[in-house]
């Protein structure tokens, strides 16, 4: 499994770890009923201790996206994308909410806010 672990990032290397399995699921480079690594194996692959993976595995299996058994290993499990769907748009609301606070600081109008926005999504 192709992970990468930043110590300079800031986020906990447990959630590194949730965030880019969730992405390879999304993306359906992990397909349902696919095995994952074990903790251990993985720990091992990645230098880190056990219980860090534990961690990643914990927070994948509460937010819905394996299932793990005892004796058995973790499994990816069937994804409801709107459930995600629904979770970056609240990630997208907050990230807006905050750049409207700062234009607004900066005294920016609406119209150079959409000018902006174009201009970060690849528009004119």
């Amino acid at each position: 499994m192709n992970i990468n672990i930043s110590n300079s990032s800031g986020e906990p290397i447990y959630l590194q770890i949730a965030g880019q399995i969730k992405t390879m699921i999304l993306e359906g480079k992990l397909r349902e009923g696919q095995a994952l690594p074990s903790m251990r194996v993985l720990a091992t692959e990645l230098r880190i201790s056990f219980m860090t993976t534990k961690r990643a595995y914990e927070e994948l299996e509460r937010d819905g996206f394996i299932e793990s058994y005892t004796g058995k290993g973790s499994f990816v499990k069937a994804q409801n994308l709107e459930i995600y769907r629904e979770e970056q748009i609240k990630r997208i609301e907050s990230l807006l909410m905050e750049a409207g606070e700062t234009a607004r600081k900066a005294g920016l109008t609406m119209d150079e806010l959409h000018e902006l926005l174009d201009l970060v999504n690849g528009g004119e």
